[in-house]
């Protein structure tokens, strides 16, 4: 289960308050691994990230930072230090609890927001690799359980897969946020997470399926989204099965997965619609989608395609849109007229459209 909330965060800071105790007799003072900071600087910045993340989800800022921090009284020491930790990331883990489905909150990378399941993971992110930066400048060890480090990648770095590094998770990302090396790879000097896009569509949001998410569904679990009845639909497991095959190989590319379609109003999920690739070097890439039975017939697949369109054909790197259905598909094939595909030859046994 690579899913993220509240309970991630108690085990990272867990995991955080046991390394970190058995290094508090020694100097804080001292620079911190790899950092700028002291080792007291830096438990701070982890606190004050932590308690900032649950800001914005309570604030609902929706165009910039609450302009607010934490800051350890003077005079606080490593004992101190690792009390606000535990504070400010149970405050965390109760926001991510209590915070409505669809609520999004500004942070930058990559979409300007995150979700409440983004903002645990950035969480647990800043705890596990702050607190190695801390203790390996003081002389010990601090890898985290795996499937904690195997769910952090799979949420904010959807391009770095431990299968196809051939790494364990731990040294993976630490590789991602340039503290370690990986084998056949330069060591990174810059770096940035990457939350799930959401894009309008009106009465739905697209919300991209993190490979988290896509293995719960791929698994026959809800991908952590609340279904229409009859849903998710077998297209929505099929396709969220090849997010997972192409994370695993490397060959995912985020942004160009899958989608959930979500209605506003209510937070439910009625179908999923997305890409089956990366841009060729046509720049074309393949679109599909699919509806519960009980959400068709209400024109979700309609605007939901015109946005996803909308969005694909304003980048540079892509310049066509193909799609492939079945010939007796009639509903599908109108969808695709009303938003502006027309007729290409056929492909195989199945009929071919087009959008430029």
């Amino acid at each position: 289960m690579l899913l993220m909330g509240g309970d991630r965060v108690d085990e990272a800071v867990a995991h955080a308050a046991t390394v970190l105790r058995a290094v508090a007799d020694r100097d804080w003072g001292v620079p911190s691994g790899g950092l700028e900071w002291s080792c007291r600087e830096t438990a701070e910045h982890a606190a004050s990230c932590l308690v900032a993340y649950a800001g914005q989800l309570t604030g609902r800022a929706a165009g910039g930072w609450v302009p607010f921090e934490a800051s350890l009284d003077e005079g606080s020491g490593p004992e101190d230090a690792i009390r606000v930790i535990e504070a400010t990331a149970g405050i965390l883990a109760s926001v991510v609890r209590t915070t409505p489905r669809g609520v999004r909150a500004y942070h930058p990378y990559p979409c300007g927001s995150a979700d409440a399941a983004g903002f645990a993971a950035m969480g647990v992110a800043e705890i596990l690799l702050h607190t190695h930066d801390i203790a390996s400048a003081l002389g010990t060890g601090a890898e985290p359980p795996a499937a904690l480090t195997e769910a952090v990648l799979a949420h904010l770095f959807p391009d770095v897969s431990p299968v196809a590094s051939g790494a364990g998770p731990w040294q993976v990302l630490l590789w991602a946020t340039g503290r370690g090396e990986l084998p056949g790879r330069a060591r990174r000097t810059s770096w940035k997470w990457r939350n799930a896009a959401s894009l309008d569509a009106g009465p739905l949001a697209l919300r991209e399926i993190t490979p988290a998410a896509a293995a719960d569904l791929a698994e026959g679990g809800t991908g952590g989204l609340t279904w229409i009845e009859g849903g998710p639909y077998e297209g929505t497991r099929t396709a969220a099965g090849m997010v997972v095959k192409g994370y695993a190989s490397g060959a995912h590319r985020p942004e160009f997965g899958v989608y959930a379609l979500v209605r506003t109003a209510d937070e439910v999920t009625v179908g999923a619609m997305g890409f089956h690739g990366p841009p060729d070097d046509e720049g074309r890439v393949e679109v599909g989608y699919d509806l519960a039975e009980a959400a068709r017939g209400r024109g979700h697949a309609t605007v939901a395609l015109r946005a996803l369109a909308d969005w694909a054909l304003a980048r540079a790197d892509v310049t066509s849109l193909l799609a492939l259905v079945e010939p007796g598909n009639l509903p599908s094939q109108a969808v695709l007229a009303r938003v502006g595909f027309t007729p290409l030859p056929p492909r195989g046994p199945n009929l071919a459209y087009g959008l430029r």
